[in-house]
């Protein structure tokens, strides 16, 4: 299996129909809910700050909270959030402690201790681990965005609960599988494990659609 980077419809698609020819269980998926969206999102400072924003509120909030910060931030760059007081980051419906992840990865970044260019040059762990030392951007923080920014073929956020849910559905299994056997499941899909996550997560969407749920993407 040679592996190519998933950047466009076009290489997801090969990348899933690649899989599918060795898993009945991702052809029967993809038969049933279609190709997944790409879900792409541009890299930089604008998307891991989104990513930060996003942690531990509802769709909508992360939403609202993120148009008051686009408004009080112009522009969207490192030095100019650098700029902004408490009050103003609070007013956008930031709490304090994501302020200060707001702000470590803003200094960071202004300094050139955050490099994402670098990430270029790197493998997938030492990718993870140049993103990681942001705080507030954990492990599957630095994945999602490996996946979704950089096109990364083969990163496997195992932690996800989305993931979970979807692989319970596609797999059929009895419950719902944990980490370690995420880790173990997803074996099988490298080096498309990242193509294999936009199916699950869009599968997870579709199934609850179909039975009526309300399950939301992560």
């Amino acid at each position: 299996m040679t592996q190519l980077m998933i950047q466009d419809d076009t290489s997801l698609k090969h990348a899933l129909q690649e899989l599918a020819e060795t898993d009945k269980d991702v052809a029967r998926a993809l038969s049933e809910a279609g190709l997944p969206p790409l879900r792409y999102r541009p890299p930089g400072f604008a998307t891991l700050l989104r990513i930060i924003v996003a942690q531990q509120v509802s769709l909508a909030a992360a939403a609202t909270i993120w148009s008051r910060l686009e408004t009080a931030c112009q522009p969207l760059e490192p030095r100019r959030l650098l700029q902004l007081g408490d009050e103003d980051l609070r007013a956008a419906g930031l709490s304090r402690q994501k302020q200060g992840y707001a702000r470590s990865l803003a200094e960071l970044m202004a300094a050139g201790e955050l490099d994402l260019q670098v990430l270029e040059e790197l493998d997938d762990e030492a990718a993870v681990a140049h993103i990681t030392r942001v705080k507030g951007l954990g492990r599957w923080s630095a994945e999602v965005y490996l996946l979704f920014s950089h096109g990364r073929p083969d990163v496997w956020p195992a932690d996800d609960v989305g993931l979970m849910i979807g692989m319970e559905r596609l797999k059929r299994l009895p419950e719902r599988p944990t980490v370690k056997d995420m880790r173990v499941l997803g074996e099988d899909w490298r080096p498309y494990r990242a193509a294999a996550a936009r199916l699950l997560w869009h599968y997870r969407q579709f199934a609850s659609e179909t039975t009526g749920g309300t399950d939301t993407l992560p």
